[in-house]
């Protein structure tokens, strides 16, 4: 019997930047203390907070409380950056001596109201964060990622959103109310800081069986084999750029661990890319790491992924498969990138739900492959390429990258006029956006992705529409009743979305407010510009289909991918 190789593995993960922070002492007379409430207005904490204030307020007659109202949304990506930073001030101005912050009940809630915490703790002022029960977990994984072991949760039992007004009530005053005392006035302990390996040493010796065990234990892989990481494979990747493979490409939570392009090699091996395909890891990763990209939030629980596309001369270059069943595993580089992509949101970015719950995803999508831009198709038709819409030529290679959590069933239109191509886009597509819509409207940005037959966009083309016609088409035709809207607001946990605030707030357009009729219909899209069309697919087939975007998280972003001078003999090799 042959001996099996055996394999030196090096660790996959990458350094953190978290410092342990010490939670501040509790307090010892609630009846002398002022208590700010924190929130981002919702799953019913403007419920909550009116009983908590009444029974504090029986127990601890001398306790005062200062509004959310008085320090801002603490969530989203508007909010969050106005609030946070002057927080602390804001504190400090109205007196206040502890903290409660609510409430967590979703996947990028949760981290938010115990980031808005943190804020509080590190400023000085003691706090406690209103969690739901399902997301206790995931509100101390975020907590010890961020440096603070032992932040103060106070559990809400149950599911919020489907509670009676009589069971939120009874659950405020006899469960979340004593863990908020508690909370407030209990003794807290600092943990023991964790020991890591160094990027770039050898944490495993043994054979292919024997290292993916152990890296599925250690929940560094996907729960699929892996190709094992040793160091001359990831040199190997090495030499596919001219970059510092210690240079950092970015810090990303909620892990907050250095995005290196040492680690990207690393775990490009795994995925079973090949070599040549570092630079677009790279341009993944610099995306990935964009502040407004917010891949800190793909464990939200609608279930989002990334979804890679890939424009330019390296399409070819690399084959990519661009036509039929594009969207599907078989091609190397669609199929290993897109892995890439998933691989490197847990390892790097510390996005797993099992057993962390930092991943809170409810149900959850498969991992996409890559979508590859037909560019000869886009040059027949004369319409604008994927990466010309940001800003690049089309002698660049250009990778994108954006957020995904729901397509629509394949869209099959027909004729030889380019309305009735459209009109059933605006009803397929258009519609399954519109069960989405609300976020998008709240956030004033959403992005569909639109994936169009070359054959389809031909007809389209002949008709003498651009590209930019059929965004507008789309964006003119699609529409929803505002209370169909606003019911599903109310089921997402928006239980406080105002249209006419939003148009104050310069979010949405004077269309959404025309009249006070709910059965009035508004613009599924918030601009036109915002439908992103990318050719690809079987050209021989009148095909298209969609993808819904999260809209408040993974905003399409494009990077160039940079080849390293010697690309085109590392290429011959």
């Amino acid at each position: 019997m042959m001996n099996e190789p055996v394999y030196e593995v090096t660790w996959p993960l990458a350094s953190s930047t978290v410092k342990e922070i010490e939670a501040k002492p509790r307090i010892s007379d609630l009846s002398k203390a002022t208590i700010g409430h924190l929130s981002h207005y919702g799953f019913r904490h403007n419920e909550m907070r009116p009983i908590v204030e009444e029974v504090l307020s029986e127990r601890y007659p001398g306790i005062t409380f200062v509004g959310p109202d008085e320090f801002g949304n603490i969530h989203g990506p508007r909010h969050g950056k106005d609030t946070l930073p002057v927080l602390p001030d804001k504190l400090k101005e109205y007196g206040v001596d502890a903290v409660i912050t609510g409430v967590g009940s979703c996947g990028t809630c949760t981290p938010a109201v115990v980031r808005a915490s943190m804020v509080a703790e590190k400023a000085g002022v003691p706090s406690t964060t209103i969690v739901a029960t399902s997301f206790l977990r995931q509100a101390g994984t975020v907590a010890r990622m961020e440096g603070m072991a032992d932040l103060c949760i106070s559990e809400f039992p149950g599911v919020i959103m489907n509670q009676s007004d009589e069971e939120l009530r009874r659950n405020t005053i006899d469960v979340l109310v004593p863990n908020i005392v508690e909370q407030l006035t209990r003794t807290v302990t600092t943990a023991a800081p964790v020991v890591e390996p160094e990027p770039g040493s050898i944490v495993f010796t043994g054979t292919f069986d024997e290292v993916n065990e152990y890296f599925l234990k250690n929940q560094w892989s996907d729960g699929l084999p892996i190709v094992p990481p040793t160091l001359d494979r990831v040199e190997a990747f090495l030499r596919f750029t001219d970059r510092d493979p210690a240079e950092v490409l970015g810090v990303i939570q909620p892990e907050n661990r250095e995005a290196t392009v040492w680690s990207v090699a690393v775990n490009g091996v795994m995925s079973g890319c090949r070599p040549e395909y570092l630079p677009i890891l790279i341009g993944i990763v610099e995306a990935m790491a964009e502040p407004n990209f917010y891949a800190r939030d793909f464990g939200a629980t609608p279930g989002l992924e990334p979804l890679v596309v890939v424009s330019g001369p390296i399409v070819k270059q690399l084959d990519f498969n661009y036509e039929t069943a594009v969207m599907r595993v078989g091609r190397q580089a669609n199929t290993s990138i897109g892995r890439f992509a998933r691989m490197f949101m847990r390892n790097i970015v510390g996005l797993r739900f099992s057993p962390d719950d930092s991943d809170k995803a409810s149900i959850g999508l498969g991992m996409n492959v890559v979508l590859a831009e037909n560019e000869d198709a886009v040059t027949e038709v004369g319409w604008t390429s994927h990466a010309e819409t940001f800003g690049f030529s089309r002698e660049d290679n250009v990778v994108t990258v954006q957020s995904v959590m729901a397509s629509t069933i394949p869209i099959y239109t027909a004729g030889d006029t380019a309305k009735e191509h459209l009109d059933t886009l605006v009803e397929i597509f258009g519609g399954t956006c519109a069960g989405w819509a609300h976020t998008g409207i709240k956030k004033g940005k959403n992005f569909p992705l639109l994936i169009m037959s070359p054959g389809v966009a031909k007809i389209i083309a002949r008709n003498g529409l651009s590209k930019r016609d059929v965004q507008q088409y789309l964006f003119d035709h699609t529409r929803i009743k505002v209370s169909t809207l606003n019911r599903h607001a109310w089921e997402l946990g928006y239980t406080e979305y105002d249209l006419r605030q939003l148009h104050a707030e310069g979010m949405v357009s004077s269309a959404y407010v025309e009249s006070d009729d709910p059965d009035r219909l508004v613009p599924v899209f918030v601009k036109p510009e915002g439908i992103g069309i990318v050719l690809s697919g079987d050209p021989g087939r009148n095909q298209s289909k969609g993808f819904v975007q999260n809209q408040s998280h993974g905003y399409p972003t494009a990077k160039k991918i940079a080849l390293p001078a010697d690309w085109e003999a590392n290429l011959g090799r």
